[in-house]
C-alpha cells in the first residue's frame, strides 16, 4: 500500500529520506521587549542601570516562527490558529483506538527498553490501547540482565512466559518498532550498539531528542536504513499514566505530545508516530523536529518546568520569612501559592484572569514583582538555551550520569536528596493539617514573579523560534497541569524525582542560579523602590500569546490530574510505605 502519511521537506535534502517540513512564517512575533523604546531606567543593587543594560545584553532575535505541516489518511488532521501562526495538530481520544492497527502497519512487535520514569506509563497505555483495538501486536519490555527493574515490570504484567518482557538487547533485534526510553545518559554510552541490533527498516522511536543532541556533538548521525520518530509526552512518565487512567472514565483526559519524523525509509514513519502518540491518550499531540524538541525541553525543565520554580519558591520562602511572617504561612504563600491557586487559575483561564483577580493594591504589588524580576530571569534562562543549543548541556549530562559509578579511583557521586531542608520539613506539617482540595493563599508578589518567569521563558523560544504550541506547552502547560501538582501532594522532591534523569540533573544544578539572582537582583530592586517598567506591563497585557492559551485551553481535558501523597503510580523509591 503507498504510504498514508507524508512528512515533506520544503528544501530538497541530500539524501533520498524523507525528513520534517518546516514552512517559515513571514509574520514576526510581536511582543517588544522594549529594546528599542525609551524605558524607565531603575537602578539595581550595584547601581546599573537595568532596562540600559538590557537594551545592550538581549537584542531581539528577529527570526520568524515556523510552522510544521505534514498529511495523514488515518488520523484527522485539524488546522488551529495560534497568536496568527497556523498549526496542525491531530485530536486524540479513546474513541481512535480502533485505528491504531491501520497506524501501525506492518508493526508486530513494539519494545519498550528500560524502566525509569517514562517507560513504565507508556508501555502499559500502549498495551492497553492495543488490547481495546483489538490488536494482536505485542508490546515487550527490555531490560539489562540483572536489572531489578524486572520485579516492577512483572507486578505490572509484563511477564518472559507471556514473551512480553526480555532482555534488552534480544527486544531490539527482534522488534519493529523500538522505544528506547533509557535514560539520556545511557543512550549516549549504547547507541552503536543499539543501532547495530535494530532490523533493517524498523522504527526508532525516541521521546525526548538528546540523543540527535549527542550524535551532533560528536559528528555522529543515525544509520540510514531505520526510520526514526519521537512522540514526546510534555509531561512526566507518572502523569502519562494517571491522566491515561483517569481517561477510562472521560474519554481524551492524559497528556498532551509532540511528534517528530526525523527520518523515514518507507513512508510509514508519521503515521506510527501519530498512531504511538493516540496510544498513549495524548489529548492532542503537535508536529515538531527532533532538534526544536531538545532544545525546547532541556530548556523548559531546566526552567519554570522544575529547576526555576525551585528556585523561585526557596528565594520567596527566605525573604517572607525573613519579613516577619511564620515559616507555615510563608510555605503557603509560595509553594502552595504556585502550586495550587496560581496553577488552577493559569491552567483554566489564563495568566491575565489570574492578575484581574488581584484587588487594586495586589496589582500594583503584582507589577512591581513582575517588572523586577523579568530580566534578572530572562538572564538565566537565555544561558540556559544557549547551553542546551551548543550541546554543553547536553555533554554535561553525560558526564554527570558517568560519575554515578566509582572511576578513576574517586567515588561515585549519585544525586542528593533535595526537599531536606527546613523549608520543605516545614511543607510536612502544612500538607498534614491541609484541608481537602485547599489550593492556598493567592500572594500577588508570589504571582508577580512567577508569570513574570514564566513570560520570559516563552519569550526565549519565540525568538529562538519555536512553534506556539511548543512554547506554550513547555512554559506553561507542562508546569501547571502535569508536574506542580506533583509539588503540591508531597513537595519538590516528588515532582522533580519523578522526573527524567536528565530533568533531574538539570533541575539541581540550574535552580541555585534562579534562587541567587532573584535575591541579587530582583528583590534588591524591590527594595530600593525601583520604578515600575510601565513598557513590560504594557506588553504583558498585549502579548499575543494570550489569545493562543485561549485557544490550547480549549484543547484541554475537563479532568484534572489526581495526585495524592500515596500515589502508588510513581517511581518506587518515592512511594510511601
Amino acid at each position: 500500500m503507498a504510504a498514508a502519511t507524508s512528512f515533506s521537506l520544503s528544501t530538497p535534502s541530500p539524501s533520498s529520506l524523507t525528513t520534517p517540513s518546516l514552512k517559515s512564517s513571514l509574520k514576526p512575533s510581536c511582543f517588544n521587549l522594549g529594546f528599542s523604546v525609551k524605558s524607565p531606567s531603575f537602578k539595581n543593587g550595584g547601581g546599573s542601570s537595568v532596562s540600559a543594560r538590557m537594551m545592550v545584553s538581549v537584542p531581539a532575535i528577529k527570526k520568524p516562527s515556523t510552522t510544521l505541516d505534514f498529511d495523514t489518511s488515518v488520523f484527522t488532521k485539524e488546522k488551529i490558529n495560534l497568536a496568527g501562526h497556523d498549526e496542525y495538530i491531530v485530536r486524540g481520544g479513546r474513541d481512535l483506538f480502533h485505528l491504531l492497527p491501520e497506524a501501525f502497519k506492518g508493526i508486530k512487535k513494539i519494545g519498550v527498553i528500560g524502566w525509569g520514569s517514562q517507560a513504565p506509563a507508556q508501555a502499559q497505555n500502549l498495551k492497553e490501547s492495543l488490547a481495546e483495538a483489538k490488536s494482536d501486536i505485542v508490546v515487550k519490555i527490555g531490560l539489562r540482565k540483572g536489572s531489578r527493574s524486572f520485579a516492577e515490570a512483572r507486578a505490572a504484567g509484563f511477564t518472559e512466559e507471556s514473551g512480553t518482557l526480555g532482555e534488552m538487547w534480544e527486544t531490539i533485534a527482534e522488534s519493529d518498532l523500538v522505544m528506547l526510553l533509557i535514560s539520556d545518559s545511557a543512550q549516549a554510552d549504547n547507541y552503536e550498539k543499539v543501532f547495530s541490533h535494530m532490523k533493517p527498516n524498523s522504527i526508532l522511536g525516541l521521546s525526548h531528542g538528546f540523543l540527535l543532541g549527542h550524535l551532533q556533538s560528536i559528528g555522529q548521525d543515525f544509520p540510514k536504513h531505520i526510520s526514526v520518530v519521537a512522540v514526546c509526552p510534555k509531561g512526566m512518565g507518572p502523569s502519562v499514566r494517571r491522566l491515561y487512567v483517569q481517561g477510562k472514565e472521560i474519554n481524551g483526559a492524559g497528556i498532551n505530545s509532540s511528534f517528530a519524523v526525523h527520518q523515514d525509509v518507507d513512508g510509514r514513519a508519521a503515521d506510527v508516530a501519530l498512531g504511538w502518540s493516540v496510544a498513549l491518550g495524548s489529548p492532542f499531540s503537535f508536529a515538531t523536529t527532533l532538534e526544536q524538541e531538545y532544545k525546547s525541553d532541556i530548556f523548559g525543565e531546566r526552567g519554570i518546568l522544575l529547576g526555576a520554580v525551585h528556585g523561585l519558591v526557596e528565594c520567596l520562602f527566605r525573604r517572607f520569612t525573613e519579613n516577619a511572617m511564620s515559616e507555615e504561612d510563608a510555605y503557603k504563600n509560595t509553594v502552595e501559592c504556585v502550586t495550587g491557586v496560581i496553577s488552577k487559575t493559569i491552567s483554566t483561564k489564563g495568566m491575565l484572569a489570574l492578575y484581574n483577580s488581584l484587588s487594586e493594591d495586589g496589582k500594583k504589588e503584582f507589577e512591581a514583582a513582575y517588572s523586577a524580576s523579568f530580566y534578572p530571569c530572562m538572564e538565566i534562562l537565555y544561558e540556559c538555551y544557549e547551553d542546551v543549543a551548543s550541546g554543553s548541556e547536553i555533554r554535561s549530562v553525560v558526564l554527570a550520569g558517568r560519575r554515578f559509578q566509582e572511576k578513576e579511583g574517586l567515588p561515585a557521586f549519585p544525586m542528593g536528596k533535595i526537599d531536606q531542608t527546613r523549608m520543605w520539613k516545614v511543607g510536612e506539617r502544612v500538607r498534614a493539617v491541609r484541608p481537602a482540595g485547599d489550593l492556598g493563599p493567592l500572594n500577588p508578589f508570589t504571582a508577580g514573579v512567577y508569570v513574570a518567569l514564566m513570560m520570559s521563558q516563552i519569550e526565549i523560544l519565540r525568538k529562538k523560534g519555536h512553534s506556539y504550541s511548543e512554547i506554550i506547552n513547555e512554559s506553561l502547560i507542562e508546569a501547571v497541569d502535569s508536574l506542580n501538582p506533583f509539588m503540591h501532594a508531597r513537595g519538590v522532591s516528588f515532582m522533580v524525582d519523578n522526573c527524567s534523569t536528565t530533568a533531574r540533573l538539570g533541575s539541581r544544578k540550574w535552580a541555585p542560579r534562579f534562587d541567587y539572582i532573584l535575591n541579587q537582583q530582583a528583590l534588591v530592586a524591590v527594595d530600593n523602590n525601583a520604578p515600575i517598567n510601565q513598557d513590560l506591563i504594557s506588553n504583558f497585557f498585549s502579548d499575543p500569546v494570550h489569545e493562543a492559551i485561549g485557544v490550547c485551553a480549549q484543547l484541554r481535558p475537563s479532568v484534572d490530574i489526581s495526585v495524592t501523597a500515596d500515589a502508588d503510580f510513581v517511581r518506587p523509591e518515592l512511594r510511601q510505605a
